[in-house]
């Protein structure tokens, strides 16, 4: 006769980043892992970024634990990471989306961890920033990204170019601090630096941190944010699409895979209070480099809080 009982030695764990508990206990959590499968905000033609948090998740797999500015410390044990999963909602109701998305991680930095979400597009991110804004007064937004995402606009369409200007306008994060780092064009339309800028952003462009150098621009970063509570918001569109082509909105001329690690591993120090890795389009990367380069990303964002 068949036992009642399965021995769970039997079974793998359901698909979590990279292997980490499956968990809603965050008790002894520093950092919690969540997706966010969304993507009807963005441009028709790439559709897919709802798939990026299980893309993300798989090739995480490959991602090794220690790095190697601390070659003898597992970022994720010491955080004690656990993954939340996704949040539940329906790709095609932009508003109850945004409501869930905010909903869980409140819930979240309620409960004492800094959330490392996975999107979706970029439209994921103003109801994270309308939940943390409120636990984290003064907040700076650290904004990685080939666009400003603060144009004008009002249709559905238009959601995910418009985030950090609805953020601006609902005083969610202070802007005079907060900056855009990577922006390039051509733009679609006229005077888009410009409106950033009025809103009280401030943009490095890629030529610019090239120009530069990645030393510098972090100098302005620490000299702008040290002491505030940041909100990494990491566009995987700042890559070049010759390293990262799985994102919604690619941009030639951006950061390779060294300039972009780098520059995560720089804003240690910082107190980050968020991170939020987006716009990975699995159906525009068969290969699945960009799902790796953001687990990368997602990891070296841990190794910083952890070192």
């Amino acid at each position: 006769m068949a036992s009642d009982t399965i021995d769970p030695s039997r079974f793998a764990c359901p698909l979590t980043f990279m292997g980490v508990q499956y968990s809603h206990d965050l008790s002894r959590s520093r950092a919690a892992v969540v997706g966010l499968p969304f993507d009807v905000g963005t441009d028709a033609l790439r559709v897919g970024a709802r798939h990026g948090p299980r893309a993300i998740r798989i090739q995480s797999g490959r991602v090794g634990h220690y790095p190697d500015r601390a070659p003898d410390i597992d970022p994720l044990v010491h955080l004690g990471v656990v993954d939340c999963g996704d949040v539940r909602l329906v790709p095609s109701e932009l508003e109850a989306a945004r409501e869930a998305i905010e909903r869980a991680v409140d819930a979240v930095a309620g409960a004492g961890a800094v959330p490392y979400t996975m999107g979706g597009d970029g439209t994921v991110t103003l109801p994270q920033l309308r939940a943390l804004a409120p636990r984290n007064p003064g907040m700076v937004v650290l904004h990685v990204d080939a666009h400003t995402d603060a144009v004008d606009g009002t249709t559905r369409a238009a959601a995910t170019g418009t985030t950090f200007r609805i953020a601006a306008e609902e005083g969610l994060v202070d802007t005079a601090a907060s900056m855009h780092v990577g922006v390039r064009g051509p733009f679609k339309g006229p005077g888009v630096p410009a409106r950033s800028a009025a809103l009280g952003y401030h943009t490095v462009t890629m030529s610019e941190f090239r120009r530069r150098g990645l030393d510098d621009v972090l100098a302005e970063i620490h000299d702008r944010m040290r002491g505030r509570p940041v909100y990494l918001c990491w566009d995987m569109d700042f890559f070049d699409p010759s390293v990262a082509p799985g994102v919604c909105a690619p941009t030639p001329g951006g950061a390779s895979a060294h300039e972009g690690l780098a520059l995560v591993d720089g804003l240690a120090g910082l107190d980050i209070v968020a991170v939020d890795v987006n716009t990975v389009s699995p159906p525009h990367d068969p290969a699945g480099t960009t799902a790796l380069l953001a687990a990368r990303v997602m990891h070296g964002a841990m190794t910083i809080a952890a070192v």
